[in-house]
Order: structure tokens, then sequence, then C-alpha cells
């Protein structure tokens, strides 16, 4: 029973993971471009989507989609099985502090860094070409980059950038997320409503992004 419930659990996470993709792509690539456009290029956000759809179509937002797509269902396995046995090795009890939380979760996020690290590394390559003759496919980025630089400059550009923003973002994320997780069981019980899953799933999320944005912010102009 617990070999078919981690595998649901892993099929599910992916599916999830493939859906946070598709769902958020578009804002990825606009925030993306932020980062790394030329200075004067676009004059903010809202300019990023117009010049983009006008000029490269509206499935330009979904440039560097094959990547983490490609990725997610690894990434979020790794992650995963690292969180859990993360938490065994922080404490022998089922029922972590929010403390031992935060340190499964900074832990479970070096981890994740080993196929976060790549996959995010050719998204942003795909993202930085803007409707070029020249722009590249990703078998293509990804046969380059091994060519001219190998595996540890090439691919795994960027990695200890990445452990370092995936440190606090997971610590961020699982810690906001068991808070208010709990805080619903309080008054709900342990079965808790959809929305009250989603609520606690968003906050979470924020905190990941605010716990590690800055950083990212350096991954992306390594890239």
């Amino acid at each position: 029973m617990t070999y078919i419930s981690t595998v649901n659990d892993l099929v599910a996470g992916s599916v999830a993971g493939a859906a946070q993709v598709l769902v958020g792509q578009p804002l990825d690539t606009i925030k993306t471009r932020a980062q790394i456009a030329p200075k004067g290029m676009f004059k903010g956000p809202m300019d990023i989507l117009a010049q983009t759809v006008r000029k490269e179509g509206f499935f330009a937002l979904y440039k560097g989609m094959a990547s983490p797509l490609l990725g997610i269902a690894g990434v979020n396995s790794l992650l995963f099985a690292s969180y859990v046995y993360s938490k065994r090795i922080v404490s022998p009890f089922p029922q972590l502090s929010l403390k031992e939380i935060a340190i499964a979760g900074g832990m479970a996020g070096a981890a994740n860094a080993i196929l976060a690290s790549p996959v995010e590394m050719f998204k942003v390559r795909m993202q930085g070409q803007y409707g070029a003759v020249t722009d590249k496919r990703l078998r293509d980025v990804a046969s380059e980059m091994w060519k001219d630089w190998g595996f540890r400059k090439g691919v795994m550009r960027g990695y200890w950038v990445t452990v370092a923003r995936e440190i606090p973002a997971y610590a961020g994320f699982y810690t906001a997320f068991e808070f208010s997780k709990r805080k619903f069981q309080s008054v709900y019980g342990d079965q808790l409503p959809v929305w009250a899953l989603l609520t606690s799933g968003s906050t979470g999320g924020i905190a990941y992004w605010l716990s590690s944005y800055p950083l990212g912010e350096l991954r992306v102009a390594l890239e």
C-alpha cells in the first residue's frame, strides 16, 4: 500500500507540475525577458507581452516550455523523495515542528537543484531568443552547450546559485504551507476542503518567491 501511495503521489505531482508549467509559462517568459533583455528594449511587462505577441506570435510566450515539461516528472519526484527522507533525518517523529519543516525543506531544495538547474538553464536560453531566423531549437541549444562548455560549465551552469536559491525557497515554501494547513486543520479538522489546501499551497508559493527571488535573478543573469 505504501508503494502504491508513493507512486500515486509521484504521478499526481508530475501532472500538477505539468499543469503548473502550462499555466505559468507565459508569465515566466515575461519575467525572464524583463531580467535578461538589453536596456531600453522593453518599457515594462506589458510592453514585453505586446511586443512578444506582435512580433513572434502568441505561442512565443511558451518558448522554453519543452525543457520544464520534459524534466518536471524527474524534478518533482526528486523533490518529493528528498523531502520525505529529509523529514526522517531531521526527526524520528511524524509531526515535525515548523523549524524542523524548514530544515527538511531546505535539504530537499538542495537535492532538487541537481535536476532543476539544467532544466531552468535550457528554459532561459530558449526564452532569450526573440524570433530571429537564427533562433535555435532546444536540442540545438543543448548540443551547443555540451560541445562548447561541457557538463560542468555548460549543462550545469548556475548550479551553485540554484542550490543557494532552492534552500531558502523550499524552506519557505514548506514552512508556509504547513503553517497555513495546520491553522486550517485547527478549525476544520484533518480532512481539509479543497479551497483550504489551495490557499495553503498559494501561501507556500508566495513564501517560495519572497525567499528566493533575488537569487533567482542572479541565476538568470549567469545563464
